[in-house]
């Protein structure tokens, strides 16, 4: 019988039989062998027939740099991905490196500025709603729905997804999504999810107008009896020794430290569960029963399963990149994407893997500062719409009758102006905005709407783009602010720390930009190339695996060949 959510399965038959057993989520599992690499890049031939499954997986706040900082360490499904092609340099290549925008490039293949995702929320000074904000995934029509707690829908994507164009032309596709976060999963599955489901309350749930399945039910009960039992502190491995020490921090409540925490389980913490690295092998667990509920990859016809891990975004959050908390969640992630793979050999399924993220992230600035980065802040509070609507009131004497001045500012960058302004008003305030902007010491550059139309968005070489085009790329006009501001490296987000808060990303710069590439499919040889790419290549790459021909001008990216040698994957 199957503990649904041990660490690593201890063997991959283990995963062809579903049951309800509480799992055992405290224990440090026996690890999944990685596949043995190759004896050398010569001997293998590629596959000549499409894979039947393509396995999408995204680790949200995966940057580049803490790829790089533990992939030595990784032996489990990260290391098995290490014998496939390696791109380390792969960029979100836009200045919004956010959950929601990064993720909808992954598998549309274009920037935001097609997808229409230009941030988590967006602001509609129009609309009736009190707080104006939309968010990402949400149905804003539907009188049900709010900006916290949202009907979900997938209307705001203007892109269709691989699945999508996969189910176009041949409705037996089966297109699947699955992770702890709606907007992961509406970016990466589409308008066409045959499943689709995310966490909300106490388990899985899915679209309004459907029911969740039998394969959700049996999840949901392992993570109630989960929970329930509780579990001690997760293991430390041994190689996390030089990042476990303490760091202080001084919040609006008082002091606290980050640095040390183990993730011990109470007994009836649903959100202590779902803030800590289990999250992910719940999410894992998920994935594998889908795999026998739709069934994935049982046909000729190419399926898309779309798996996001959101463990590392919450650990990164709450605790930064550089303490124990992120050196567990790394040998966590390891190991449950490994239990994912040992599962689809076990069915002997014939799948192709990608694995990227949709930004970075930085680490707490009070710890860089103590790591060599003595110009690391955190945003001032007079760059937040609270603080830049009364700065520019208190200049123009302008304040509006229904709500502030200005929305937005803060960690996104884009700034919306009240709809309520004369037409003197707005331009007086617009100008009074961009003024004061371009004189703050934190403030890298200043961009408007009328601006950033006019820009064109380049192709390849993402690290060498200006920081407009990087904002260009991330502008849709109609749903990106009127005025648009970044902030200089090493400027985080967020004016105060707070228990559950202390890092974040959002910026134009590498650390945020830049993430991991990596696939992999049984028979392809090792390979590492180092040159820049970008996430919009991704679709492109598997379109070609699977022989699905789109006309010119549907990716923004570019077909990459992952097959070392003389075999090219982009000709078939």
């Amino acid at each position: 019988m199957r503990l649904p959510f041990s660490s690593l399965a201890t063997c991959a038959l283990a995963a062809l039989a579903l049951a309800s057993t509480p799992p055992a989520f405290a224990q440090q599992a026996a690890p999944v062998p990685a596949e043995a690499p190759a004896p050398s890049p010569q001997t293998q031939t590629p596959p000549q027939t499409p894979p039947k499954l393509i396995v999408a997986i995204s680790v949200d706040q995966f940057s580049a740099d803490l790829f790089q900082q533990y992939r030595e360490h990784y032996s489990q499904g990260l290391g098995r991905l290490l014998q496939g092609a390696v791109f380390p340099s792969g960029f979100q290549s836009h200045a919004a490196t956010e959950t929601c925008p990064g993720h909808s490039t992954l598998l549309t293949g274009v920037h935001p500025s097609r997808t229409g995702i230009v941030a988590n929320d967006w602001y509609v000074p129009g609309i009736a709603r009190a707080d104006k904000k939309v968010y990402c995934s949400e149905d804003e029509t539907d009188p049900k729905s709010n900006s916290e707690d949202s009907v979900i829908k997938p209307d705001h994507l203007m892109a269709p997804t691989l699945g999508d164009l996969l189910k176009a032309k041949n409705p037996k596709t089966i297109n699947a999504a699955v992770s702890f976060k709606d907007r992961a999963v509406v970016m990466m599955s589409g308008h066409t999810a045959d499943a689709a489901y995310w966490i909300k309350g106490k388990g899985f749930v899915t679209f309004e107008d459907r029911k969740v399945s039998p394969a959700v039910v049996a999840e949901n009960q392992a993570i109630a009896a989960a929970v329930t039992a509780g579990a001690p502190e997760l293991p430390v491995p041994g190689w996390c020794g030089g990042v476990d020490h303490a760091i202080a921090l001084n919040g609006p409540a008082g002091g606290f430290t980050i640095g040390t925490y183990r993730f011990p389980l109470k007994a009836g913490d649903f959100k202590g569960f779902f803030a800590s690295p289990r999250t992910d092998e719940m999410t894992t667990d998920m994935a594998i029963r889908l795999l026998d509920e739709m069934p994935l990859g049982k046909d000729d016809v190419p399926d898309v399963l779309s798996v996001s891990y959101s463990a590392t975004d919450k650990v990164g959050h709450a605790y930064g990149n550089e303490g124990v908390e992120m050196c567990i969640q790394m040998n966590v992630l390891d190991q449950t994407i490994g239990k994912l793979l040992a599962a689809l050999d076990a069915r002997g399924i014939d799948y192709a893997v990608v694995l990227s993220a949709d930004h970075g992230g930085a680490d707490a600035p009070e710890r860089m500062k103590l790591q060599g980065v003595p110009e690391a802040s955190r945003l001032d509070p007079s760059l937040t719409d609270e603080g830049l609507s009364a700065s520019v009131s208190k200049a123009t004497g302008i304040v509006p009758k229904d709500g502030p001045l200005f929305y937005g500012a803060g960690g996104s960058g884009d700034i919306w102006v009240n709809a309520g302004l004369t037409p003197k008003q707005h331009k007086q305030a617009v100008a009074t905005l961009v003024a004061q902007l371009k004189a703050n010491p934190q403030i890298s550059g200043v961009y408007t709407a009328d601006e950033l139309k006019k820009v064109k968005v380049p192709a390849g070489h993402p690290q060498d783009w200006t920081e407009i085009e990087r904002v260009a790329a991330s502008f849709y006009p109609g749903r990106s602010g009127e005025v648009l501001m970044m902030t200089k490296r090493a400027v985080v987000p967020g004016t105060r720390p707070a228990p559950g808060y202390t890092a974040t990303h959002g910026s134009p710069w590498d650390y945020d930009r830049r993430v991991p590439m990596l696939f992999w499919r049984k028979g392809i040889n090792r390979m590492e190339q180092a040159q820049p790419v970008e996430t919009v290549d991704i679709a492109p790459t598997l379109a070609a695996l699977v022989g699905l021909s789109e006309p010119a001008g549907t990716w923004d990216g570019r077909c990459l060949d992952i097959y070392a040698g003389e075999a090219d994957s982009c000709s078939r």
